[in-house]
């Protein structure tokens, strides 16, 4: 005959000595058993999110303890570089910083050209560890800062997913977060890009409006309103959000489930979210200007309209009402679209960026911009791309969105929306799957949390009498087999995840492109660090004043480690002074030198991996071929043989062209360069001299 025993907290304490072990008299001493269940499970789910977030964080740390703590890639150079003169000169200088280093003979605005939320936000950790006497170095401030948000990530990714569904599937949702390589191949230690605290701030601007949605107070608006600025402040990313709320707004709208909640929720996002974004010297009038921010205002004004119905609805009868709701929409539309069409024409609103256009019809920047299509992070993403960052997400996405629609709710609906606009736009550039990457987490922790929760109900692991197994057996003969099998598949699935998640950490995204590492015959470790040996080799031996032309890719690295004048960079926002670095690069010897004594050229900076055995795949080069002094005195740091060309060459001849094209073609023609003009042009004739040669003084 079974037995049960049930020992409530207060009768714990007394049991006598001889059937009470020392483990459960210390725990008794420490109280914790003493508890309640509430405490005891808030208890538990803080330790769990502690967990997920100390796991987001040193995840990240492969490039620190594989290499060194040092900047990984282009963009975090610039970043390094800026957030370093801020700290040093303060907010004034840094506002009002015009760098002569960058784009010969141009230069660059750097206060009104940059969202300035990653470098403020690193100075600001900086200054406040200083000030309680914590000695760090600004650099190590920006390659551990990309981790320290990821962990704030996993916070905020559990209170957003716990107010769609529950604690559970919060739970669940942070733990996929910590570990995702869609996320973390922009977090590792090192890649101090804005994405970094850019994913932190959408989603807890997610989570706030979600709050603001349910409650409809002004002050969860506010909160949001305020996290938008921040996210406005950190990447230009934000006109993902800017548009996905308003969607949202309308959908809610046409499905009858606007209300007074809706309507203060998103009057006061809108309202103070674009006063505030306008702050921001980079982002200016563009609220109220550009054509990417021209959804979020007409919602608005549809919110307006809706509660002026609303208030004629209710003061009319409704034949009346009929008369005047077709009379007042017919004259509000057209007066609407004719303003529009009046301000597009006149080009007070300025059109959709180049980028903005490529996420609506995937071939515009192909046909149209080259040098957007030249980027690699711009292609479009292939299948197995989805399986290598998201692994069981993949699967898991599905579960949690058919949860969604079958217990539809105004928070349920922006989070279908934000999972089918990100995968399309995923699919477009696979730089987005950045974007994709939290969404899949919080739909896989719904669906991962709805499995379990069902089968768990199922499982019984009492010990039932004969009757009652007879009863179940004739209604569900294997239910606790079932229940079983299924939570170990789901087991084994989330261990295989955690597996594949930290392999692609480690192996994929967590290896600089700075400093390459490779394995010899032996099996011994071969560290690649021509290229900051080249850099500081022109910062040693070359003139302060040198020009160096590079392709753009190099720019911010030159400028950030070399400390020299650069012609173009990744800012690449003057296309025809790209276009005429890349005519120079397929050109002939002899019409590159007119165009490079016409920049004022000193020094030309070329990249090539021939005897690594690198091939032209579009990858950086692991060996920096040399830096070649064009006219006065100076020695190259390295020498390569020509065993085959990278393809920046045969973008250089397509961006070459210009936006406008030439009398070679259109830009849209993209076919590769001739092997006769690769062979022939500059790079190539670079490469080919021998080591130790002496400067050049003519062609």
């Amino acid at each position: 005959m079974a037995r049960s025993l049930i020992i409530s907290p207060s009768s714990f304490a007394g049991l006598q000595a001889s059937s009470t072990s020392p483990f459960d008299v210390k725990m008794t001493k420490l109280g914790f058993l003493r508890l309640s269940y509430e405490k005891q499970d808030t208890l538990l789910k803080l330790l769990i999110l502690s967990m997920a977030a100390v796991l987001s964080f040193s995840t990240r740390l492969f490039s620190v303890l594989r290499f060194e703590s040092v900047i990984h890639e282009f963009d975090p150079y610039f970043n390094y570089r800026t957030t370093r003169f801020l700290a040093e000169e303060g907010f004034y200088k840094f506002h009002n910083w015009f760098d002569d280093r960058a784009w010969y003979p141009l230069g660059r605005i750097i206060g009104g050209t940059i969202y300035p939320g990653l470098m403020i936000t690193s100075a600001a950790i900086y200054h406040v560890l200083h000030f309680f006497h914590i000695t760090i170095d600004i650099r190590n401030v920006c390659v551990f800062l990309a981790p320290l948000f990821s962990s704030f990530t996993t916070i905020v990714t559990y209170h957003l997913t716990k107010e769609l569904k529950d604690a559970g599937a919060g739970l669940l949702a942070a733990a996929m977060i910590a570990v995702v390589p869609g996320y973390i191949s922009r977090s590792v230690a090192g890649s101090y890009d804005n994405e970094g605290i850019a994913i932190f701030c959408m989603l807890l601007t997610y989570y706030m409006w979600i709050k603001a949605v349910k409650t409809g107070s002004i002050y969860w608006a506010a909160m949001c309103a305020l996290a938008y600025f921040y996210m406005v402040s950190s990447w230009g990313g934000y006109v993902f959000l800017i548009n996905l709320i308003p969607l949202h707004v309308l959908v809610l709208m046409l499905t009858g489930r606007f209300s007074h909640r809706i309507y203060v929720a998103y009057c006061t996002v809108y309202c103070l979210g674009t006063i505030l974004s306008m702050q921001i010297s980079f982002v200016g009038f563009q609220p109220v200007l550009s054509s990417e921010h021209m959804a979020a205002l007409g919602v608005f004004g549809l919110c307006q309209i809706h509660a002026f119905v609303d208030y004629l609805r209710s003061k009319l009868n409704p034949q009346q009402f009929e008369i005047l709701f077709r009379s007042v929409i017919s004259l509000v539309g057209f007066v609407l679209l004719t303003i529009g069409a009046v301000l597009m024409l006149t080009g007070k609103i300025s059109p959709w960026t180049g980028r903005f256009y490529s996420l609506l019809d995937p071939s515009y920047a192909k046909n149209n911009i080259p040098i957007i299509a030249s980027v690699s992070e711009h292609q479009p993403t292939t299948w197995s791309s989805y399986y290598f960052d998201l692994q069981l997400l993949v699967f898991m996405f599905p579960v949690g969105l058919y949860y969604c629609f079958s217990n539809l709710s105004d928070a349920r609906i922006f989070i279908i929306m934000y999972g089918v606009t990100s995968m399309y736009f995923s699919a477009v550039m696979v730089r987005l799957m950045l974007v994709l990457a939290p969404v899949m987490c919080i739909l896989s922790g719904i669906g991962v949390s709805q499995v379990l929760s069902t089968y768990m109900k199922n499982l019984d692991i009492s010990r039932p009498d004969k009757k009652s197994k007879k009863q179940q057996d004739s209604t569900y003969p294997i239910k606790n087999e079932v229940a079983s099998g299924m939570i170990l598949v789901m087991a084994f699935f989330l261990i295989t995840y955690t597996f594949h998640s930290t392999w692609v950490t480690s192996e994929a995204y967590s290896s600089p492109s700075i400093v390459l590492s490779a394995r010899g015959g032996d099996g011994s470790r071969i560290i690649f660090d021509d290229f900051r040996e080249a850099y500081y080799w022109l910062r040693h031996n070359t003139p302060e004043d040198a020009k160096v032309m590079s392709w753009w890719d190099y720019g911010y690295q030159i400028t950030a480690m070399a400390n020299r004048t650069i012609l173009v960079d990744n800012n690449t926002w003057n296309n025809t002074h790209i276009s005429r670095v890349g005519q120079a690069m397929a050109s002939t010897e002899e019409k590159a030198y007119e165009i490079m004594r016409e920049l004022d050229v000193s020094y030309v900076l070329v990249i090539f991996g021939g005897l690594t055995g690198y091939s032209s795949d579009g990858e950086l080069c692991p060996e920096l071929g040399h830096t070649h002094p064009w006219s006065t005195g100076g020695t190259s740091s390295s020498r390569t043989a020509p065993e085959e060309l990278s393809p920046t060459f045969s973008w250089g001849c397509q961006v070459g062209t210009g936006p406008r094209g030439s009398s070679l073609g259109p830009a849209r023609t993209f076919l590769p360069c001739p092997p006769t003009l690769l062979l022939g042009s500059l790079p190539p004739k670079l490469h080919s001299l021998p080591p130790n040669s002496p400067p050049l003084q003519s062609l």
